[in-house]
C-alpha cells in the first residue's frame, strides 16, 4: 500500500476533516509554499528524516516536523535525544525508510514508519498545516489538533 494511501486510509479511519491539493511536483517548502494557495509557508509541516548516532554509536532514525520557514538547532536537538552526531538521512535512506517516498514527498507521520516523531512548538501556533503525502504532487491541508491526536509526537523546543 503506498504511503498516500496510508494517510488516507488513516484520516478516514478516524473521520478526521482534509483537504487534498494536486499540484505540480515541489521538493522545498519553497516551491510547496507557491503550490498551496492560502497557505503560509509557516504552516508547511516540513518533514525531515534525521540520521542519528547514539553513545552506543549504533545508527538510528527520528523524523522533526517544523515550520516550513525554519531550520532546527541541531545542538537543541543532539541534547534532546542525546546523540553526539546527527545528519540529515540521505536520499537512498529517506527510499528505504518511507518504503519509496522521496524526500519532498515525506509527510509528518513517523509512527506510519516507525519512527519516533519530534515536532517544535512553533509549529502548533497554527490552526492548519499542510504537507506532501508521500508524494511530491499531493498536498493534504487538516486541522492541526486532528494531525496531534492522529500523530501524538513529541512537543519540543528545536529550532
Amino acid at each position: 500500500m503506498s504511503t498516500y494511501q496510508k494517510i488516507i486510509d488513516l484520516l478516514t479511519q478516524n473521520k478526521t476533516n482534509y483537504k487534498e491539493l494536486r499540484h505540480k511536483p515541489v521538493v522545498t517548502s519553497e516551491e510547496a509554499f507557491k503550490a498551496r494557495s492560502d497557505i503560509s509557508l509557516s504552516q508547511g509541516a516540513k518533514a525531515l528524516i534525521v540520521r542519528c548516532k547514539g553513545r552506543d554509536k549504533k545508527n538510528f532514525f527520528i523524523m522533526v516536523i517544523l515550520p516550513g520557514d525554519k531550520r532546527f538547532n541541531s545542538k537543541k536537538l543532539k541534547s534532546l535525544i542525546s546523540a553526539p552526531s546527527i545528519t540529515f538521512a540521505s536520499e537512498k535512506e529517506v527510499f528505504l525508510i518511507t518504503n519509496g517516498v522521496l524526500p519532498g514527498g515525506v509527510p509528518p507521520f513517523g509512527s506510519i514508519f516507525n519512527l519516533k516523531t519530534y515536532v517544535d512548538h512553533s509549529l502548533l501556533a497554527n490552526s492548519e498545516i499542510a504537507f506532501n503525502a508521500g508524494d511530491r504532487s499531493i498536498s493534504i491541508i487538516m486541522k492541526t489538533i486532528d494531525w496531534l491526536k492522529l500523530e501524538n509526537p513529541q512537543k519540543t523546543d528545536i529550532i
